[in-house]
């Protein structure tokens, strides 16, 4: 769990925009190095990823022509898609096999493996791993996507450079034996490809061209190619936007804020100061009723018998560390 910034011999945040800033002014300065402290490692860029992404993108800004040509179910469908696959990550990578928050059961645990291919994030045992630095390295040069490096490299420039080193050494440090014990873990990165081929594109694809005619281009781009860009960044905002707007009143040391904006797109998992303060709650917000459709998903699956073992921060526990270390705005 990611203690007060001064701890690890870093200076506090700063203002969001100063943060944005100063990651603008640290990349103009470098010229395609990292700021100082990153030991000046050259980012070679992956321009495989700047084509592809770019090309999704593209692709989604088209897509938005055929929104009103599209038939309400295909609309529906496209976002039922994007409900099944972010529980493929929230549920699933990131509460139950990155954070250990809860048990499931192995239909459930098929299931979520499933709808994490249609998210196609990367498998669960890269992405567990590589949350899991950002949670030990959190804002360090470890961390995967690295806040403090401005707001469009932790939201989408992340993926458009080679790691740097620390995340690659530290990485290996880590201990991942827990997801290499799990058989579904391994299977589905084994067949990620085909897998993510089938959910997230041929799926969403040819249900609405076959169960209710709607066209072949229409169901492709909107229940597709839109549905995953738009994924894809509302995913994105968690390490960007949700680590530099919003309140702290977990602890005010960290970066990660509170943003109820995020919470919405991102099913529930916009409470980020709570869950960087306590990460182990299986809720990643205080208030589960509030709007959280992952933590309601989580215990209509106890309520069926296939999950278990839900971890929470208790009472006093959340209250003693606000007492300590929040900023008094909750």
């Amino acid at each position: 769990m990611p203690g007060p910034a001064t701890d690890a011999g870093k200076i506090a945040f700063c203002d969001a925009k100063e943060e944005i800033r100063a990651g603008l002014e640290s990349s103009e300065r470098g010229g395609g190095r990292e700021r100082p402290g990153a030991r000046g490692q050259r980012q070679n860029i992956v321009w495989r990823n700047v084509v592809l992404m770019s090309l999704l993108h593209l692709g989604a800004v088209y897509s938005l022509v055929l929104v009103p040509k599209a038939k309400p179910l295909t609309l529906l469908w496209a976002y039922f898609c994007f409900l099944l696959a972010a529980l493929g990550v929230t549920a699933g990578a990131h509460r139950l096999w990155s954070h250990r928050s809860y048990r499931a059961k192995l239909p459930l645990r098929i299931f979520l493996a499933v709808a994490n291919s249609m998210a196609f994030q990367n498998d669960i045992f890269e992405w567990s791993r590589d949350h899991r630095a950002h949670h030990k390295y959190s804002e360090t040069d470890a961390d995967p996507h690295n806040a403090r490096r401005g707001f469009f490299f932790s939201h989408i420039g992340w993926l458009f450079v080679r790691k740097h080193r620390d995340v690659i050494e530290k990485g290996r440090k880590l201990d991942v034996t827990d997801l290499l014990a799990d058989p579904v873990v391994r299977i589905q990165r084994k067949y990620y490809k085909i897998s993510v081929v089938l959910m997230c594109f041929v799926v969403p694809t040819l249900v609405p061209w076959y169960i209710w005619g709607e066209s072949l281009w229409n169901s492709y781009f909107l229940a597709s190619i839109l549905r995953y860009t738009i994924s894809l960044n509302i995913s994105w905002l968690v390490n960007s936007a949700a680590h530099m707007y919003g309140n702290r009143p977990y602890d005010k040391h960290i970066s990660p804020r509170q943003n109820p904006l995020v919470a919405l797109g991102a099913i529930g998992e916009g409470f980020h100061n709570y869950h960087h303060t306590f990460p182990f709650d299986y809720s990643a917000s205080e208030f589960g009723l509030n709007f959280n459709p992952t933590t309601w998903f989580i215990d209509f699956m106890c309520w069926l018998g296939l999950a278990a073992d839900r971890k929470r921060a208790t009472k006093p526990m959340i209250e003693a560390r606000k007492a300590r270390t929040g900023d008094s705005s909750a």
